[in-house]
């Protein structure tokens, strides 16, 4: 019996991620992967798979799915409104940090997230994903990844393993971190910006802007003045990068980034604060705080820990 999700309403932006696909920047290729990797751990934690099992990603409005086939053991994971519809057009609020389990003909509908952006759609056994140089992540801009390297589709079909009739009920606490101040180490070209720019940069806030997706997150707030060159040549860039191009107002780069760049680059965010950064919704408002590497590798430390208790 094949087993499968219907897909009656895709979401705004549904893909498969995992924990990325590493090496191929040289080739052009970024890392891509889950954008809140402690919710993605959780949303595999809370159904028993291994913790970099390919799990499904929505962005604001989820999908809405039916499933067919035998019964399975789902999660999702986030600030999350979601719905269970049962075979009599019954509805119950979902829960979510809280693994149930879904029967054919049953459908689940992923509302919206909550003050929040992403969140984690998990089962027993994992979907049916072929990896692409060692990954399923999806990298929508190349092509590259699980459903043909695309976002959902209405009425696409999509397949999973067999599940366990021995499926554990898990749940888990998780505290969404609200705080609105993002540490980061000095960028590469830090020195190329005036004295009060690198001071406004810690002191003012900006604003989360609505152009933002996995490839970066737009911010506006006090211009920052570039005293050398607004350009550089092109050189390898990470995820977290804050480039400032010649308007002034900064771009965090995120997941599916650019491999390469020629924008200066005034700070990183730590590893350790990107989840709760790709969490802030348009309007919201950030403030940086400078910090060192010792600092930076003890907070990764405690993130690493976070990430293993679950």
């Amino acid at each position: 019996m094949k087993n499968y999700f219907k897909i009656l309403r895709p979401g705004i932006n549904s893909t498969f991620q995992d924990t990325g696909r590493f090496g191929l920047q040289h080739l052009g290729i970024a890392p891509s992967g889950c954008m809140d990797k402690s919710l993605f751990f959780l949303a595999n934690k809370l159904v028993g798979n291994e913790i970099s099992e390919g799990a499904l990603e929505f962005a604001y409005q989820g999908p809405l799915l039916e499933l067919v086939g035998e019964s399975a053991l789902v999660a999702v994971s986030g600030k999350v409104n979601f719905n269970i519809i049962n075979n009599n057009g019954e509805i119950k609020q979902g829960i979510p940090y809280e693994s149930f389990i879904l029967s054919s003909g049953e459908s689940l509908d992923i509302l919206s997230t909550i003050d929040s952006v992403y969140g984690y759609l998990s089962i027993f056994g994992g979907f049916k994903l072929e990896k692409t140089k060692g990954s399923i992540s999806t990298l929508v801009r190349a092509k590259i990844g699980s459903n043909n390297g695309e976002k959902l589709r209405l009425d696409e079909k999509i397949f999973f393993n067999k599940s366990s009739q021995n499926s554990k009920i898990n749940k888990f606490k998780f505290d969404f971190e609200n705080d609105t101040t993002i540490r980061v180490m000095k960028g590469l070209q830090y020195d190329y910006f005036s004295k009060k720019s690198q001071g406004d940069f810690f002191s003012k806030e900006y604003e989360v802007t609505k152009l933002t997706d996995r490839m970066g997150m737009r911010l506006e707030g006090k211009k920052l003045e570039n005293m050398k060159s607004k350009n550089i040549k092109s050189e390898g860039i990470t995820k977290g990068s804050i480039q400032v191009p010649g308007d002034g107002q900064p771009i965090i780069l995120l997941s599916d980034h650019p491999t390469i760049g020629g924008y200066p680059k005034i700070a990183n965010v730590i590893t350790a604060d990107y989840d709760k950064l790709v969490q802030k919704t348009p309007g919201s408002k950030l403030k940086f705080k400078l910090t060192d590497l010792s600092v930076a590798e003890s907070a990764f430390k405690d993130y690493i820990k976070k990430l293993n208790f679950f």
